[in-house]
């Protein structure tokens, strides 16, 4: 699959693989200094580049494993959802639930890209719903083991 891609500055980095068989792509922060998320805050980080993503698709935003797990930053919105039809910047909202600031550098790894096929649904009201064995039970209803 061929995506377009725009940079929107000099210093914007196109995203990367870290292996062969990674499914997500990182995005790199635009950034010409340092940007500092203090604890309990969230700041939005600019990437520079827009897309073009194929008919059919959305981009994922995800957080970066090494530095949710180390580091407690995280995507505001846990996940970002990226229309076909949006053409602006891609910024990365960032949120530290750890108790220590995190400078987040030029050019650093902030999040991953994902690019999924998705499927589009017509909702038909209705006054009844086919049963099931588990019918309406909820949290844990399943059981635990």
């Amino acid at each position: 699959m061929e995506i377009r891609i725009k940079k929107l500055t000099d210093t914007a980095k196109i995203p990367t693989r870290g292996s062969e068989y990674a499914a997500g792509y990182d995005l790199y922060a635009d950034l010409q200094e340092p940007v500092t998320i203090m604890p309990g805050k969230s700041v939005g980080i600019p990437t520079g580049i827009s897309m073009e993503i194929p008919h059919g698709y959305f981009g994922a935003i995800y957080a970066r494993s090494g530095i949710a797990v180390r580091e407690g930053i995280r995507l505001s919105n846990c996940t970002a959802v990226i229309d076909e039809d949006y053409r602006g910047e891609f910024r990365i909202f960032l949120y530290n639930d750890s108790e220590n600031p995190r400078a987040i550098l030029p050019g650093e790894r902030i999040a991953q890209l994902i690019i999924q096929k998705y499927e589009t649904a017509e909702f038909i009201e209705t006054d009844e719903l086919g049963g099931t064995a588990r019918g309406t039970g909820g949290f844990g209803s399943t059981g635990r083991l």
